[in-house]
């Protein structure tokens, strides 16, 4: 069966959800936006596809892994940062305006569910493109901070790499410890972009917040993740404790397989891009 036909067949399964749930906790993962250009962690058996990202507490405690990431962000946030919202993210602002999306609660850290016009938004892990000082709290602009590390560290400048999810890029065969990184200019405390890294919690009044929307919905359609990590596994898990049904859009296995209402492994863009 082609692509084009098992993605007909997807929006037409999906169409009959949303019309028998009209009114939806959506949750997204990376997959939405990789037709965006930005990577994602997971394979199709949900297995990592490189290294696992950084540690929270390897970030906080090691200058060397602080160094490493700032050095690799050099290359991989101006792909993040000039990236636009593709056909997946404006068809869910379509329906969140024909109010079916109440909420839409996403993994990812990009912005580009706001910037193609979604307004009911919790950003479960943060947002990239804000950086807070781990000290005093002072908040600045990732672009702010990208430049401060650019003209501390000018021969970074010109290196190249393929993008990694996140921000990040697979940038190896360099000597980090040669990287300057900057600290807060307010109270040289360490910086760190504004989102939950791995090994780090969910702030929890996101998560309640997140559940006491859920309760009242109709049902729960969860788009391009394979929830391997609690922090979206948990919707799914609370949705069918609570008998609400489920549907997922992504490609290859999920951690939530055997709590589904409706699977479809098919292509996200492809898919939604055929719902009325």
């Amino acid at each position: 069966m082609s692509d084009i036909l098992i993605a007909q067949l997807a929006a037409s399964k999906l169409q009959a959800f949303i019309e028998r749930h009209p009114r939806l906790i959506v949750l997204t993962g990376a997959g939405i936006s990789t037709d965006s250009g930005i990577p994602d962690y997971r394979d199709h058996n949900a297995q990592w596809k490189r290294k696992q990202p950084v540690q929270h507490h390897d970030f906080m405690n090691n200058l060397a892994t602080r160094r490493r990431f700032w050095a690799r962000s050099l290359v991989g946030w101006p792909i993040m940062r000039d990236a636009k919202p593709n056909a997946s993210h404006k068809k869910l602002t379509e329906l969140e305006r024909a109010g079916h999306i109440p909420l839409l609660i996403t993994q990812n850290v990009d912005g580009l569910h706001q910037e193609a016009g979604q307004q009911n938004i919790i950003d479960l892990h943060g947002r990239s493109d804000n950086v807070r000082c781990m000290t005093c709290a002072a908040q600045y602009s990732r672009n702010q901070v990208h430049d401060w590390m650019l003209e501390l560290n000018p021969r970074f400048k010109e290196l190249k790499a393929a993008a990694a999810p996140d921000g990040d890029a697979d940038l190896e065969r360099v000597d980090f410890g040669l990287f300057k990184v900057s600290n807060c200019p307010a109270c040289e405390g360490v910086l760190k972009p504004d989102v939950v890294f791995f090994g780090d919690n969910v702030p929890r009044q996101l998560v309640e917040q997140s559940l006491q929307q859920l309760k009242r919905a109709d049902g729960l359609l969860v788009i391009g993740s394979s929830l391997m990590v609690y922090s979206g596994f948990r919707f799914c898990k609370r949705a069918h404790e609570w008998g609400i049904p489920i549907a997922a859009l992504t490609l290859g296995k999920t951690r939530a397989d055997e709590l589904l209402t409706l699977k479809l492994n098919s292509s996200i863009k492809d898919t939604l891009e055929q719902l009325s």
